[in-house]
């Protein structure tokens, strides 16, 4: 079992707080010190009382599936021998009403584009199963709810019955 532990921090600041004109801006701190601006989404609560420069917890949650994701597919890619010289990904969150009527991410859609280096090149097959095997591990996907499509980005195939390039 792995502990895994962050902490969050607000402050009123003389703010009236029950009229509800308070910020929501505050501070997401990790281990390491590594200390990050969080605050709602200006989506959500409009400015000034969100921080359109700081992290809101719907954008996190996104990139840390993306960045899930990464991490096991490049793990994946040197065990097969491919070397990595690049990757990226465009993820994108979609909110929507649930069936209990309350809003939550109904769906990410992960974009990743690796660049390989070297002779060895995966073909759009080995880059679907790499994907489908980091999927098929990444810790967060595997906790949430929430529909996690990949489609990776320079796979044309078909895979299965899904989009051209969809991992389920």
């Amino acid at each position: 079992m792995v502990n895994i532990q962050s902490s969050v921090r607000w402050d009123r600041n003389g703010a009236t707080f029950t009229d509800q004109q308070y910020s929501r801006g505050h501070r997401w701190l990790f281990d390491g010190g590594v200390e990050v601006p969080a605050s709602s989404s200006p989506q959500l609560i409009p400015l000034p009382l969100s921080v359109e420069a700081a992290v809101d917890p719907e954008e996190a949650f996104v990139a840390s599936l993306s960045s899930c994701h990464m991490l096991w597919f490049l793990a994946i890619a040197a065990k097969r021998g491919f070397v990595l010289d690049s990757y990226a990904d465009d993820a994108e969150g979609v909110m929507a009403e649930g069936g209990d009527g309350k809003m939550r991410v109904t769906r990410v859609t992960l974009r990743p584009d690796s660049k390989c280096v070297g002779e060895r090149q995966p073909d759009s097959d080995e880059l679907l199963s790499m994907h489908r095997a980091a999927h098929d591990q990444c810790f967060i996907a595997r906790s949430v709810t929430s529909e996690v499509r990949c489609f990776p980005v320079g796979v044309s195939c078909l895979a299965d019955d899904h989009t051209p390039g969809e991992l389920a």
